[in-house]
């Protein structure tokens, strides 16, 4: 394949678009319209709300934890490979949850099996934008992410219909077969070789001990290619390292951080919106409806937050965007115990929606800006495997407090206070980077030190002595790559 200077910006990148979209519908939508199931199976099983929430719970988990694995696949043997196994295996769960027998068996089936199949598409996928799109990055993954929001507004109706006419077995089956679909975006997305992904051997393979015609053989092929001579071994373990370095990155332990407060409070939101809704007296079909609404303006705040954030006045403050729209779905939550009719529940779904769709744009935006195109399918692959523990314990957890104080108060109050704090905790973070910066910038303009500043925000100093006239430098161990400033 051909070598691309840098992301072409369009051409068949749109094609890797229309591909992520559908992935987005397959995974995303498919996982949120299985709230709408949530007062079926409580019913059918006779179980309460933290047993019958698990559910929902594995499958959110699955999918984040196995993210990783996703990316492993793509990155080593293909990223078209894994979105086609992650489709037959998502397909396979939902058919075999259609003749489940327990609750046991849809943690299982609908739980594990659908979640892995749906974690081996949506990293690859979602990175593969990426590859693509560099200058309009954040529209392209507007329009990719906002597959999730059309995928709950037609599939949330549609699946209360099928529940109706065929049970919620039937409803099971039919999205097994629509779920197929992800082996044809499998087929969409075609590998794209930048020259900013081209990994150069390390040191010791490049010593004598190294025949002339093993060095031409590792230029023709990845440096991290299975098992073929003895020293691929150490070249693995090289390369691994190089893939996950930007752990040690201090912007990107702050971004992880900030990811589990956030997971732990968007999560129960969409298991229990529609339960809710039916508890202060909405009908089956207007809750249904909220979810309709949630996931169409889920689409506006994808679509308009990433055209906006690609505008030069907001590109550089892209941080700033996600954080206030995390906050506000915060906010959305604390307010949501006091919205007890269908004509209150409106207004949240616009709101709630608009925001959801806003930071879920940016998560990968905001993730390459810290650690670089080239490591964004790896970084991504642990962004998403941070959703997984708080995805896993938030819904029972909230489930356990509606069965305990009989309301859903405190289970939203502790969902808002959540996204509030992980907003607050990027915003202080980087507020604090801020008055370093500015703080080592008047030092060194007092003592004539030369800066040069980071990509990611770490500072250098290079101070000149007028007696040798030499340069020190003092250089930040968290960087990739500077510019002179």
């Amino acid at each position: 394949r051909a070598r691309h200077p840098g992301p072409p910006d369009g051409g068949w990148g749109w094609m890797i678009v229309a591909g992520c979209f559908l992935v987005t519908i397959c995974t995303r939508a498919v996982t949120r319209c299985i709230s709408i199931f949530f007062v079926e199976f409580q019913a059918y099983f006779g179980q309460d709300y933290a047993r019958t929430a698990w559910i929902h719970s594995i499958v959110d988990c699955a999918t984040m934890l196995c993210a990783p694995l996703g990316s492993l696949i793509s990155n080593h043997v293909s990223c078209q490979v894994g979105i086609m196994l992650g489709g037959l295996l998502a397909s396979a769960g939902l058919i075999l949850s259609s003749f489940a027998t327990s609750l046991e068996h849809l943690y299982l089936s609908l739980g594990v099996l659908t979640g892995l199949g749906f974690a081996l598409c949506y990293s690859p996928a979602i990175a593969m934008v990426g590859k693509y799109f560099n200058k309009r990055k954040a529209l392209a993954y507007g329009i990719a992410m906002s597959g999730s929001g059309i995928g709950t507004f037609i599939l949330a109706p549609v699946v209360q219909l099928l529940i109706e006419q065929f049970s919620w077995r039937g409803a099971l089956l039919i999205l097994g077969g629509f779920v197929l679909n992800l082996c044809v975006c499998g087929a969409l997305m075609r590998p794209i070789a930048l020259k900013e992904d081209r990994k150069t051997a390390p040191e010791f393979l490049e010593q004598d001990y190294v025949p002339k015609a093993q060095k031409r053989d590792f230029k023709r092929m990845s440096v991290c290619s299975p098992l073929i001579k003895a020293w691929s071994h150490e070249c693995l373990c090289y390369c691994s390292w190089k893939e996950y370095d930007f752990l040690l990155m201090p912007g990107f332990m702050v971004l992880a951080v900030s990811v589990l407060f956030m997971a732990y409070g968007c999560s129960p939101l969409f298991v229990y919106l529609v339960p809710y809704a039916l508890s202060v007296g909405v009908s089956h079909h207007q809750a249904a409806f909220l979810m309709s609404i949630l996931g169409v303006i889920d689409i506006i705040g994808n679509i308009t937050f990433g055209w906006l954030t690609d505008r030069r006045c907001l590109k550089k403050h892209r941080h700033f965007c996600y954080l206030f729209a995390v906050g506000m779905d915060g906010l959305c939550c604390l307010f949501l115990p006091i919205l007890q009719n269908f004509p209150l529940l409106v207004p949240f779904s616009f709101t709630f929606g608009y925001f959801d769709g806003a930071y879920v744009t940016l998560i990968p935006v905001v993730t390459a800006d810290v650690v670089g195109t080239s490591s964004l399918s790896s970084a991504l692959g642990v962004v998403y495997f941070l959703h997984a523990i708080p995805y896993l314990v938030s819904p029972p957890v909230a489930g356990w407090l509606v069965d305990t104080t009989g309301s859903y108060t405190a289970s939203f109050l502790l969902c808002g206070f959540s996204m509030i704090f992980s907003s607050m905790l990027l915003c202080f973070a980087r507020l604090a980077k801020k008055i370093k910066r500015t703080h080592l910038r008047s030092l060194t303009s007092d003592t004539g030190t030369k800066q040069h500043i980071w990509t990611n925000g770490a500072i250098a100093y290079s101070v000149t002595a007028e007696l040798d006239q030499k340069e020190v430098e003092f250089l930040a161990a968290d960087t990739n790559s500077y510019s002179n400033r």
